[in-house]
């Protein structure tokens, strides 16, 4: 199939394709004579196993162990079960950094009456106070 249809199949973008052969994620792709890309269904499933990780937060270097786990057909699953416990761990630490925030804006939020000027605004004062903690240590979004 070519890349359109893999897309399509795969319910993702052309770009997505190539970004994750680029990343080593899956393989490249056989060449037909007029050099397009020709993918089997073994591309479609890593590439609907590498989009379902994804969509489980998984990050690359993750998704790239369990691919090597799948590729060197291990004796048994111990690798995919303590990847997968440690990213139950991950998930845990941010489910707590993210009730932390939670409270944070509940506790600035609740520091402003309606109808204030925005200079005497309860939220802007609480911000203007915080002290500015350290760079995230996850893989968030924040800078």
């Amino acid at each position: 199939m070519k890349i359109g249809e893999l897309a399509r199949a795969a319910n993702c973008s052309t770009e997505t394709i190539r970004y994750y052969e680029k990343a080593g994620l899956l393989p490249p792709a056989m060449r037909t004579p007029s050099n397009y890309r020709h993918y089997s269904h073994s591309h479609l499933a890593r590439l609907r196993l590498i989009r379902n990780c994804r969509s489980l937060d998984m990050t690359h270097d993750e998704i790239r162990s369990l691919l090597n786990s799948l590729d060197s057909a291990a004796d048994d699953c111990e690798p995919v079960n303590r990847l997968l416990d440690e990213h139950i761990t991950h998930v845990d630490a941010r489910i707590n950094e993210l009730l932390h925030l939670r409270r944070q804006l509940i506790d600035l939020r609740e520091r402003c009456a309606e109808g204030r000027p925005v200079e005497h605004c309860g939220i802007i004062e609480g911000l203007n106070a915080m002290e500015v903690p350290p760079g995230p240590t996850h893989g968030s979004h924040l800078g």
